[in-house]
């Protein structure tokens, strides 16, 4: 296979302090812990990498602080279920389930929200996409070859991914791709090398931690570091099973899976 050489374009006319979240999923005691660690953090703007409803029990408290927070919100494939612009067909059991939940709880207002968002967005020395490039709405990027063929069919600097809700920072200087799982406390220096990032999932990670995930990329500075953020979780259990969420849904939250 023919690779080309990795853009090292900086992002230097576009210096700013990004807090990107993704995979929310109704989960609000996740988002408003994040969102307390984001404002520590003095963030310029927040990102939403998309599926901000689903699974979870707070869909309208979470599009509408996700609505009024975040700058950029791109739309994933349980959002676009939710509205009916998805077939469930495709979903698993329990996700399918949760979707048809989440769509007769959905206010008016959020899922004329929902409509108007897109599932991969530009700016500045940055591509945004909820799965992957090349498909982003259902794409999964959880393979090296994966993120090296995204990262082939990108230009970008950075490109940030959302959807598998795990945590990762992949480089590529055009010979080498390197890194893996971002766990919470990794620091990347995202200078002289393109990345794949994903900030792992607020509401619902699948990385065997629990805590709720975002990242902190830093274009001045060059670098991107990723978090993790404790909420309480039996909080969302007692949500979830008392709106009739399957059983499942709810007891993995405490295992990160």
């Amino acid at each position: 296979m023919h690779h080309t050489p990795a853009a090292t374009a900086s992002v230097a006319a576009f210096l700013m302090r990004i807090a990107v979240i993704s995979d929310i999923h109704s989960n609000l005691h996740a988002l408003e812990a994040v969102l307390t660690d984001i404002e520590a953090e003095a963030a310029d703007e927040i990102w939403c990498l998309g599926d901000v409803v689903g699974y979870g029990p707070r869909p309208n408290e979470c599009a509408d602080i996700v609505r009024e927070r975040a700058a950029v919100v791109l739309v994933g494939n349980h959002d676009l279920a939710a509205i009916g612009k998805l077939p469930t067909s495709d979903f698993g059991p329990l996700a399918a389930e949760s979707a048809h939940w989440t769509a007769g709880a959905l206010g008016e207002e959020q899922a004329t929200w929902l409509r108007t968002l897109e599932p991969s967005a530009t700016r500045e020395g940055l591509e945004l996409y909820h799965g992957s490039a090349r498909d982003p709405v259902w794409e999964y990027v959880l393979s090296e070859d994966v993120a090296l063929e995204n990262l082939e069919v990108t230009t970008a600097p950075i490109v940030l991914v959302g959807h598998s809700h795990v945590a990762l920072a992949l480089s590529w200087d055009g010979e080498t791709l390197d890194g893996g799982l971002a766990h919470g406390g990794t620091e990347v220096d995202t200078s002289g090398a393109r990345w794949l990032i994903n900030p792992g999932s607020v509401g619902q990670p699948r990385d065997s931690d629990a805590r709720a995930g975002w990242v902190l990329i830093d274009t001045d500075a060059g670098r991107a570091a990723f978090r993790r953020v404790p909420y309480p979780i039996d909080q969302t259990q007692a949500e979830m099973r008392a709106a009739g969420l399957p059983e499942d849904l709810a007891t993995r939250l405490a295992r990160g899976v």
